[in-house]
């Protein structure tokens, strides 16, 4: 099988990600800027997420992605529920199932793991998140707005 032939998570079957809320403890939660090489949603501020392999388990996921993206630990964490997300991504349409997570991490570890992917970091409130937001944010900051740290 060439790589034109390789089976696409959430366009040829469905795609499993892992979502994370990652705060401070102190009603501050970190959210990454993605980049021209972004896969979508160019200059949008986003909260962090990843696809879950196979044989990896949830943790496995959850951390390795926030080691991945944010360059920090988990101390703790919370699962909040699933969301199933049907979208258009390049012309096509795609169905993702996420685990959505709220995660203590130290801001004193936090930096750009992946800096092909995202220009900029910061810790925002309730008051100062940017307007400019990944399309499905608004919508996990609705269905969890009772559970989240701020």
């Amino acid at each position: 099988m060439n790589s034109s032939d390789s089976i696409k998570k959430g366009i040829d079957h469905i795609g499993v990600a892992v979502v994370y809320f990652c705060h401070d403890g102190n009603g501050k939660v970190l959210m990454a800027q993605r980049s021209e090489n972004a896969r979508d949603e160019h200059h949008r501020w986003d909260i962090g997420g990843g696809a879950v392999e196979f044989r990896q388990n949830l943790e496995e996921a959850l951390k390795k992605e926030i080691k991945e993206e944010y360059c920090a630990e988990v101390l703790d964490y919370q699962f909040l529920g699933h969301r199933e997300i049907f979208r258009e991504h390049g012309g096509q349409d795609t169905h993702w199932i996420t685990l959505d997570f709220k995660v203590l991490i130290d801001p004193a570890n936090v930096a750009i793991g992946e800096p092909h992917k995202f220009t900029n970091i910061g810790w925002f409130t309730k008051e100062t998140m940017p307007e400019s937001m990944h399309s499905q944010l608004p919508h996990f900051l609705k269905k969890y707005q009772d559970h989240l740290p701020f």
